[in-house]
């Protein structure tokens, strides 16, 4: 049997083992669609709350279950020998596959060209405007990217909680973690204390879960009732383009990286994450799925040492969907405008999709929020290209939800390879679905 269909049979079963959530993403789908040709305003504000009420409440969670997950992880690892070698792996892992959807969508991109078939929407003026100041200011807009990664690094850690802003949380947890690590047997009080939290926020995240199917069939039937049929059509390469990248990433990409790193079978890997990735679909957002993330491979066989250190970073950190979608969005604005893509502007637009999807938060609508950070490399502002957003906005929240997908797996991908490479994965457990313990 061809390995896609082993994986589709795997999806198969982890949807026959979650139903619940399945019939909510399904009936949301066909609800959305009702909503579109006869528009209630109540039905869609009662679906928009409910939706909001389930992303809220999983959100609650996040910046605690991440801080306590990285100090916990890092402390158990212990040996500084062992966390570097744990961090460095993660680090390559991460931007292997990063790099390879940044690539794969620029390559798609450049091949279809899915921006030509919008140029006919585009002011003339405008799109001789954008080409002069891309021709202008490309050279001057290379040095904000040091600015950057000067904001990773917090001025006041409790002003980053406040925020939320989860690069500058992790960079503080990992500098704490790694300073109680290095001071011994007196950090047993303040681990102790972080243990206690991030067992608490599971639990609270096991509540939240039995809210699960209303949730995502709620927030489906919201992204759906608002999608019009003219605007697929007239830009459908762009759809397609996306799609194909997706659909390698996910069923090549991911499948060859375990077979070359690891002995992970993803067959079984897929059927392990398949709460995930159905809740990751609903609610488009990484953060928001990250304590089930969590759950899914701590329960299924992937220690916990693993998990807690990797999976955090990575629902922040490793946004390779992300990558892929804001290459292709951006190159689909340049074909639209009529902008020169030379191969230097090309590598340009890669580089910085990668430092855009990092600094990306696991949120809704926050992969096209970021591509303002490619576009000051350009010397163009989002403001400028507003008929192009136009077109991205408008079903943002539909590829939102496939490239979060893939955020949410390749997470699981590298946690799961870095698990088998430390020996610290239960294959017994993982090959057993009939052995998982119940996440929903």
């Amino acid at each position: 049997m061809k390995l896609h269909m082993q994986i589709l049979i795997a999806l198969g079963l982890g949807l026959k083992r979650n139903w619940h959530i399945f019939f909510g993403l399904i009936a949301g789908i066909f609800v959305g669609i009702f909503l579109h040709g006869h528009e209630s305003v109540l039905i869609n504000k009662i679906l928009m709350f409910i939706g909001q009420v389930f992303i809220r409440l999983i959100q609650m969670v996040v910046i605690p279950l991440v801080i306590s997950a990285i100090v916990i992880g890092i402390t158990s690892i212990g040996d500084n020998k062992q966390l570097g070698k744990y961090g460095s792996k993660m680090i390559v892992y991460y931007g292997i596959i990063t790099v390879i959807a940044v690539t794969l969508g620029a390559f798609l991109a450049l091949a279809i060209k899915p921006g030509v078939g919008a140029a006919q929407y585009i002011n003339a003026n405008s799109a001789v405007s954008i080409q002069q100041n891309v021709a202008a200011s490309i050279e001057q807009q290379k040095g904000n990217v040091l600015n950057i990664f000067l904001n990773f690094i917090p001025k006041n850690p409790l002003e980053s909680v406040a925020k939320g802003d989860m690069i500058s949380i992790i960079v503080f947890a990992l500098i704490f973690a790694i300073a109680l690590a290095k001071v011994g047997e007196i950090n047993r009080p303040v681990v102790s204390f972080f243990e206690s939290i991030f067992a608490a926020t599971m639990k609270v995240t096991d509540w939240i879960m039995y809210f699960a199917a209303p949730g995502v069939f709620a927030l489906t039937a919201t992204a759906v009732s608002s999608f019009g049929i003219d605007i697929f059509q007239s830009i459908s390469k762009y759809l397609f383009v996306l799609a194909i990248g997706f659909v390698i990433q996910f069923f090549i990409v991911y499948p060859s990286f375990l077979k070359i790193f690891s002995k992970v079978p993803v067959v079984m890997l897929y059927t392990a994450i398949a709460e995930a990735m159905m809740v990751a679909f609903g609610t488009a957002s990484s953060s928001a799925t990250l304590p089930l993330t969590i759950a899914c491979c701590e329960k299924r066989g992937i220690s916990h040492k693993i998990s807690s250190f990797v999976l955090p970073l990575g629902a922040t950190l490793n946004m390779d969907g992300t990558a892929l979608l804001q290459t292709v969005a951006v190159i689909f604005l340049a074909q639209a405008y009529g902008v020169h893509l030379t191969a230097f502007l090309i590598i340009q637009i890669c580089v910085l999709a990668i430092i855009a999807s990092s600094t990306c938060a696991g949120i809704p609508g926050a992969g096209l929020i970021t591509i303002a950070l490619i576009l000051n490399g350009m010397g163009l502002s989002p403001e400028q290209l507003v008929a192009g957003f136009a077109f991205l906005f408008t079903f943002d929240r539909l590829s939102d939800m496939f490239r979060t997908v893939l955020n949410v797996t390749s997470d699981a991908v590298v946690a799961a390879t870095i698990a088998d490479n430390e020996n610290e994965i239960n294959y017994d457990l993982l090959n057993n679905p009939e052995a998982y313990k119940e996440i929903i």
